[in-house]
This record gives structure tokens, C-alpha cells and sequence, in this order.
């Protein structure tokens, strides 16, 4: 039995030009979903560990924008655009990150499973070799990332 929070699998292999990151969250997959949607409770979690977030935008539905800064603990702001292409509420949502330096794609598929969410999270970057010049940092960061939702999704989860 896996679980609350046990990551299933990281792959990132060789040649590859995206890092997928699959994890358990002991919550129902509505609730994990509503953490991808919902602007109050993205800002909480998204980026990794130490970084906080300040919302310009955020129209989630295929075509809508997501305008943020993501403030780095080292005290640099991150100017970030996205634009989402996919929302299949509560199965999978797809972020296309447009700027301002990398261009690559989120894909996050929602899986019910006895209660409980798998979340697959896969970054998608044109290329393996813009992959593997970030692999260090996009890895660990992803896994930060999948850390802090399933913390908010607990704290939510316990307010119910």
C-alpha cells in the first residue's frame, strides 16, 4: 500500500526532452484539481520550496493567461507568462510556459484511486538537449513543487 505523499516515479531518461514525476496525494482528486485552479491556492504551492508568488492574471481555460512573479528566497523576482491549453476538469490540465526564458509545457494528469490522487506531472521542453542543460534544477524543483501541493492539499483536506 503506498503512502499519503510517497513519490511512485521520476524518469528522466537520457535523450528524453521531458522529466515526468508521478506521486500519490492522500486527497480526492476534485481537491487536487481545485489546488490547479484555484489562484488563492496555486500561489500557495507552485515553484519550489522557498519561493512565493504574486499573481497579474490567471484565466484558467484553454486559451487563458497566467501572468505571475515568482519571488526566489534569494530575493530575485521571476516574470513568468503561460498560457493554458488544456482544462479537462478534474482528469488533466496542460500549461504552456511561453517566457520569458524557457518555453515548455506542464502537463498534469489527476488519476482517482481509492480515494486518494495520483498526480503525474510531466515538463515537456522542445528539445532534450534544453532539457538536460536544466535537468539539475528542474528535477529537484519538481519534486519540491509536488511536495508543497500535497501540503496544501493536507491542510485542506483536515479543514473539511
Amino acid at each position: 500500500m503506498l503512502e499519503n505523499n510517497e513519490n511512485i516515479s521520476t524518469t528522466n531518461d537520457e535523450g528524453s526532452n521531458e522529466t515526468v514525476h508521478t506521486r500519490l496525494i492522500d486527497a480526492p482528486r476534485e481537491t487536487v484539481f481545485n489546488a490547479w485552479t484555484t489562484p488563492e491556492l496555486l500561489a500557495k504551492w507552485w515553484g519550489p520550496k522557498g519561493f512565493t508568488n504574486t499573481f497579474q492574471q490567471f484565466d484558467a481555460r484553454p486559451g487563458g493567461l497566467w501572468t505571475f512573479i515568482m519571488h526566489g528566497p534569494n530575493g530575485v523576482d521571476y516574470p513568468n507568462q503561460c498560457m493554458f491549453d488544456e482544462i479537462s476538469s478534474p482528469e488533466r490540465i496542460v500549461i504552456h510556459h511561453l517566457s520569458p526564458v524557457h518555453d515548455f509545457l506542464v502537463i498534469a494528469d489527476f488519476e482517482e484511486m481509492q480515494g486518494k490522487t495520483k498526480v503525474t506531472f510531466c515538463q515537456r521542453f522542445e528539445t532534450a538537449a534544453e532539457l538536460n542543460k536544466l535537468k539539475k534544477l528542474v528535477v529537484p524543483a519538481n519534486e519540491e513543487n509536488l511536495d508543497r501541493l500535497a501540503e496544501v492539499v493536507r491542510t485542506l483536506t483536515h479543514q473539511e
